[in-house]
């Protein structure tokens, strides 16, 4: 699993996205719970580990044009991802993202079509 901090704090002086990788700390519980797992929650168990293991290959840019994309449903955009209504749109969603970071965010988004 991963999580994504919000964007507290960016404006012209701050311009950083924080991200945090825990699949680590997922991938030893999921490997601690198959361990002790009865036959019945092993298949269940096992497809949450791989999905785990294949979420940690991920990159962060990839992680972070993952939650622009993710960011710019949540106020309903269906644009073109490389417009500058893009950049209004992941402005409003997030508003203290400086317009420096949105374009940031936005070209990496571009760059990593899902």
């Amino acid at each position: 699993m991963i999580h994504m901090t919000g964007f507290a704090g960016l404006n012209k002086e701050h311009n950083f996205v924080l991200l945090i990788r825990d699949t680590d700390l997922v991938a030893a519980a999921l490997r601690q719970a198959l361990a002790e797992a009865s036959p019945e929650e092993r298949p269940g168990l096992e497809r949450a580990a791989a999905l785990v293991e294949s979420t940690a290959t991920t990159s962060e840019t990839q992680l972070r044009a993952r939650w622009v994309r993710s960011r710019l449903a949540a106020v309903g955009f269906t644009g073109d991802i490389a417009s500058v209504a893009a950049v209004k749109a992941l402005r409003k969603a997030e508003p203290k993202l400086s317009l420096l970071a949105a374009v940031q965010l936005q070209k990496e988004a571009v760059a990593h079509p899902e």
